[in-house]
């Protein structure tokens, strides 16, 4: 281009000085190469960032909703310490297999309820990095 020629904003386009236009339909094509390259970034992102967020949400809904019951057999109370012992099935919630261990109570009227040897059903999560009993009632 000659001086004196201008150009549009996006220099797709020159007047030269004669009057005439000349269009440069490499600089149109990436020009619109790169709209379409940024637009599609731009959607991929959100899409992503969507896609976490409502995972987010999904797990969190999760964790609020009650733990499932899991049957359990008493092996020993200690209210004083506010922990008792249980031989217990699964515990889906925290991928935790059958074993016998100590849980701590979340709160401690719950001992009122049971005695060594009765067989239970009890919710546990994790409060505070440690294994807590939320709710614990005979077993029918």
């Amino acid at each position: 281009m000659a001086n004196g020629d201008r150009r549009d904003a996006l220099g797709r386009a020159a007047v030269l000085r004669d009057g005439s236009t000349r269009i440069y339909p490499s600089c149109r094509s990436k020009g619109v190469t790169m709209k379409r390259l940024s637009m599609t970034i731009l959607l991929l992102g959100s899409l992503a960032t969507a896609s976490v967020l409502a995972q987010a949400a999904s797990s969190g809904a999760t964790s609020q909703s009650a733990p499932p019951m899991t049957d359990a057999e008493v092996r020993k109370v200690d209210k004083d310490a506010a922990k008792i012992t249980l031989k217990h099935g699964e515990l889906k919630n925290l991928e935790m297999p059958a074993m016998t261990m100590v849980f701590q109570v979340k709160d401690k009227a719950m001992l009122d309820q049971v005695r060594t040897g009765d067989r239970v059903r009890f919710t546990a999560d994790k409060i505070g990095g440690a294994f807590t009993i939320t709710h614990i009632e005979p077993a029918k």
